[in-house]
């Protein structure tokens, strides 16, 4: 039995890891902003009113779990926004939100709770194909573009630096998924959360710092 953090998970694909986990045993630990009725029908711990942005809660969080004693064993990072900018619609400060929940968010999660990971851990963080250099082949996605590629770059960084102490972190793409912010197109939450948990279970060192998809392949940067 895990004990499992998922940040960003009172919907959609946060949602159905929480319920995954929980289902196989694991201890989850949810935080999100909001609760919702599907999330509170789990059980799991819920940590609401969560805010990846400023860092304060993410340092409650880690004192919470200094005087509980609790280490991670896996960390999912999942939360973030979408907008949409291109060349005939900019909006810069859209962007800058993007990177300061996208980008800075998951950093400052992993930063924070360093203390709190277990020898041995698993880091996944939930990017998108759309911060891929080598498979941009549409233009536009500004802001969203950017923020993920920020994230997929410190990934590597956090694969190099947290290797000595055995924690494995990968770069996860859940595929185009039936969401809010994604309109409603794509597969279930449901079906790309079985993907991402097969490619947790399946983190090594040996497999750390690369970028996957759900469905069992490396994407490229």
């Amino acid at each position: 039995m895990a004990k499992v953090l998922i940040c960003g998970a009172n919907r959609g694909i946060g949602l159905e890891l929480c319920r995954q986990y929980s289902s196989r045993g694991d201890q989850v630990i949810a935080t999100c902003r909001s609760m919702s009725d599907e999330l509170s029908a789990l059980d799991v711990q819920t940590v609401t009113d969560f805010d990846v942005v400023g860092g304060e809660s993410i340092h409650a969080l880690q004192q919470q779990m200094d005087l509980d004693g609790t280490r991670i064993d896996i960390l999912v990072h999942n939360a973030g926004i979408l907008t949409h900018e291109s060349l005939d619609n900019m909006d810069f400060e859209a962007i800058e939100r993007q990177f300061h929940v996208n980008t800075m968010g998951p950093l400052r999660m992993v930063h924070g709770l360093l203390d709190s990971l277990a020898e041995g851990a698993k880091i996944g963080l939930v990017s998108s194909r759309m911060g891929s250099m080598g498979d941009n082949g549409s233009g536009g996605g500004y802001g969203y573009r950017i923020s993920k590629a920020g994230l997929n770059a410190f990934a590597v960084s956090l694969a190099r630096d947290l290797a000595e102490r055995g924690i494995a972190v990968v770069v996860l793409h859940p595929g185009l998924v039936a969401t809010r912010m994604t309109g409603g197109n794509g597969i279930s939450p449901a079906k790309a959360a079985t993907g991402l948990i097969g490619r947790m279970d399946e983190l090594s060192l040996e497999r750390s710092g690369k970028f996957m998809h759900a469905e069992g392949y490396e994407l490229p940067w």
